[in-house]
């Protein structure tokens, strides 16, 4: 449970000059979970799982991440490094009121929930990561499955300029040709089409893999973690998803369900039943 003497309610917080957007809602006494998006998103890929989290007796945190908070935008790629990602979430923390949450990430928000697993276990009960596998497990899938053709579109997205001009005015199309349910990617699409915002959420492809000297080795997670892949994903596939318990020294749950990428959008009861099973004991 959240402590009442240092628990507060915000809607946003600062690290050094940036300031971040949050939607916190849920009871402030009850266990908090942390909601991180991936890309093209924002915190409302989260708005259909939110309620039901809430009605459950979970205070949920569901913060704009760097880049897509327009007051947490740096311009430079090394800003978007894996440390300085890792930090953002322990300041939301911080600024919350809140010294251990449970954390769920989906997309590049998954990627980050994967590493703050192996980095910062003390401040965490425990993972429910969506779609994307841990990023060692990636790595491995990309000589021994077909997931190198799969991730062709992130060495694309590594090029400055031409992706944010291919994917303006496109991106609600290539979206709904994904799978993602069209409220949802014409929302997408109208938020990105903001000056900044395209280029913002494109510098975590740059940066996030970029030599970090200020980020922790570790990439074993040692909290209990559950990863649920839809078979359906067009961009990450099941060699991947089945190496990724492999990075795992807790105790682990792989759930396999008929779905695509979109898990948050297009499948909120899906998403929000697991995370209520892995919090409420």
């Amino acid at each position: 449970m959240t402590d009442r003497s240092t628990a507060k309610r915000i809607s946003t917080y600062t690290r050094g000059d940036l300031t971040f957007d949050v939607a916190d809602s849920g009871p402030l006494d009850g266990p908090t979970v942390v909601l991180l998006h991936g890309f093209p998103a924002n915190r409302h890929s989260f708005d259909g799982v939110v309620p039901l989290l809430n009605a459950a007796g979970l205070r949920t945190l569901a913060p704009d991440q760097r880049g897509y908070s327009d007051r947490a935008r740096p311009r430079r790629r090394r800003d978007y490094r894996a440390a300085e990602l890792q930090r953002d979430v322990l300041a939301l923390l911080d600024a919350a009121g809140v010294e251990r949450v449970h954390l769920v990430g989906h997309d590049w928000g998954g990627a980050l929930a994967w590493q703050l697993g192996a980095a910062a276990p003390e401040r965490l009960t425990g993972l429910t990561v969506l779609s994307t596998p841990h990023p060692a497990a990636l790595v491995r899938s990309l000589v021994t499955s077909a997931q190198l053709l799969r991730s062709f579109y992130i060495l694309v997205f590594q090029l400055p300029v031409l992706p944010e001009v291919l994917l303006r005015g496109r991106l609600a199309a290539l979206l709904r040709r994904m799978g993602l349910k069209p409220s949802a990617a014409d929302d997408y699409g109208k938020f990105m089409s903001k000056r900044g915002r395209l280029t913002g959420g494109l510098n975590w492809y740059r940066g996030m893999w970029l030599p970090d000297r200020g980020a922790p080795r570790a990439r074993t997670v040692t909290v209990p973690t559950t990863y649920v892949w839809g078979n359906g994903d067009q961009a990450l596939g099941r060699r991947a998803a089945e190496l990724s318990g492999l990075f795992v020294r807790a105790r682990y749950q792989f759930l396999e369900v008929e779905e695509n990428h979109w898990l948050p959008e297009n499948a909120p009861g899906v998403v929000a039943r697991q995370i209520i099973a892995d919090v409420v004991p």
